[in-house]
């Protein structure tokens, strides 16, 4: 449900505003770490024991296939939240440069460069 509402979103945004910027993902990516946010600050205040299934499917499944930055948004913000700074920088950090030279590395191993 998550990976089809992101390819329609994605889709109508590309029509509506066509450029080179990546604007769709960029949105996509915002919208979806605020839904990510509401999600579980509203079962937090519930109860954070509440539906533990139904949690695992809104956040991972859901959420997690319309965009996995909320994911990883979700996952920085507990780190800071415990007070675990460094660890949340080194996160970002490793997340960002090492997925991007991983990326890079994909593209030149079957552009057959490497």
């Amino acid at each position: 449900m998550g990976a089809m509402a992101r390819y329609g979103f994605g889709s109508w945004i590309n029509r509506a505003l066509p450029m080179s910027f990546p604007l769709s993902t960029l949105l996509i990516n915002i919208l979806g770490s605020t839904a990510m946010g509401l999600f579980i600050g509203m079962l937090g205040r519930i109860n954070a024991n509440w539906a533990p299934d139904l949690r695992l499917f809104v956040a991972v499944g859901v959420l997690g296939g319309f965009t996995t930055f909320s994911a990883f948004s979700l996952d920085t913000i507990e780190l800071i939240e415990r007070g675990e700074w460094l660890s949340a920088g080194l996160y970002v950090l490793l997340s960002v440069v090492v997925c991007l030279i991983g990326l890079y590395l994909g593209l030149l191993v079957t552009r057959g460069v490497a």
